[in-house]
């Protein structure tokens, strides 16, 4: 592994990996904790924390490997067509792990979660690499400004015909309009008419991913020390404290914070509380004047390196197992044929122990498999890359 990979980063990535196969995986998605599920629709919880953290993340790692890069002599066509054949292989991985296991192409979800990771790569990826802070700044401002005269301003037709304008409500904002427009009979499952991960909303998640590169950028600053690492960390609590405010006063005035619809208050919000939580592992593992609480601390955080080092071959491995374990039946005496998770799920649900916490030791148990499989890849110094 690249000595030179920032610690804390790792870390901070797979807190975030190993939060999703926690909030992903339930015994029961009947029983769970409020944290451990989406906000119903506007608002948050922890669960909603998660994706935005992931975009936040990218745009670090993208702004950090591009600094290197130009600095190494690369040309910045060359930097665009890698990051362009980059986001292309995580949009298939994406869009194969939606086929998986019918592979039925003409009903297949083409939005995703890697999907919108690749997207936003790619959208972001020239902004970040031929512009200065203050054009980037100027471009969030205007995919943030397309994004809220679309939504509020346009008139269209809901899913039953019936035209509105500004409404943000599921599946009646011109969001949803759009990706029925574009992506019909290729949306989520579970609503049909509109889509989290849709194609306009997909604008200022891109700003999650500047905000992420800005974070980078500021990380490849200078370096003076232990007195530098302590003046980065303070600044990313400013900075974070600042948008979870600036957040909160769009969540009131502007539009609610509502991670469907990806408002700019939900952007500015969530990188609030990545600079926050970020600056919490920067500072423990990385800034920390103290040596050895920096050796405690890599201890501890370990499992999450562990998870960091490998996030995108983890996330699509437990998306696999997660779509085989409800696609394999196991027959029983009894003629039933539950689902093969069912089956495992069947003797903890069994436990004398309240049905949420049962729910809850099922995804716990489901980490601890992944965590396992991340050990044996680190063991191995197997690290898979795209």
């Amino acid at each position: 592994m690249n000595k030179s990979r920032l610690l804390s980063l790792d870390a901070f990535r797979g807190f975030t990996i190993a939060s999703m196969f926690l909030v992903n995986n339930p015994g029961d998605w009947g029983h769970l904790y409020p944290p451990l599920e989406h906000a119903t629709w506007s608002g948050w919880t922890f669960t909603d924390c998660i994706f935005p953290f992931f975009l936040f993340i990218v745009g670090v790692s993208l702004h950090i490997s591009l600094h290197q890069k130009l600095m190494a002599g690369y040309a910045r066509g060359q930097l665009f067509r890698q990051t362009a054949k980059r986001a292309l292989w995580i949009f298939l991985i994406g869009l194969t792990l939606n086929l998986f296991p019918s592979f039925d192409f003409q009903s297949v979800r083409i939005p995703g979660v890697l999907q919108r990771i690749a997207l936003c790569t790619l959208l972001a990826a020239p902004i970040l690499i031929y512009c200065d802070w203050k054009w980037q700044a100027i471009w969030a401002g205007i995919l943030f400004t397309v994004y809220s005269i679309f939504m509020l301003t346009v008139s269209v037709p809901d899913a039953d015909g019936v035209w509105t304008r500004g409404a943000l409500e599921a599946g009646r904002d011109a969001g949803a309009w759009l990706d029925r427009l574009l992506l019909d009979g290729h949306l989520w499952k579970r609503a049909k008419t509109w889509d989290p991960e849709g194609v306009l909303s997909s604008l200022p998640a891109v700003c999650s991913v500047i905000f992420g590169a800005w974070a980078g950028r500021w990380l490849s600053g200078r370096q003076e020390g232990k007195q530098d690492a302590a003046v980065k960390t303070a600044w990313f609590f400013v900075a974070g404290l600042t948008c979870l405010a600036i957040g909160l006063v769009l969540d009131t005035l502007f539009m609610p914070i509502n991670k469907s619809l990806w408002t700019p208050s939900y952007s500015i919000f969530m990188t609030g509380w990545a600079l926050v939580s970020f600056a919490c592992f920067y500072w423990l593992l990385d800034g920390n004047p103290s040596a050895m609480l920096k050796k405690s601390m890599a201890k501890l955080c370990h499992p999450f390196v562990l998870y960091g080092v490998n996030a995108l071959f983890l996330f699509t491995l437990s998306g696999l197992i997660a779509k085989m374990l409800g696609f394999i039946h196991v027959d029983q005496a009894d003629g039933t044929k539950p689902s093969l998770q069912a089956f495992i799920y069947a003797p903890i649900k069994a436990l004398p122990m309240h049905a949420v916490n049962a729910s809850l030791l099922y995804a716990i148990l489901f980490n601890l498999v992944m965590l396992l499989i991340a050990w044996a890849m680190w063991k191995k110094r197997w690290f898979v890359k795209v």
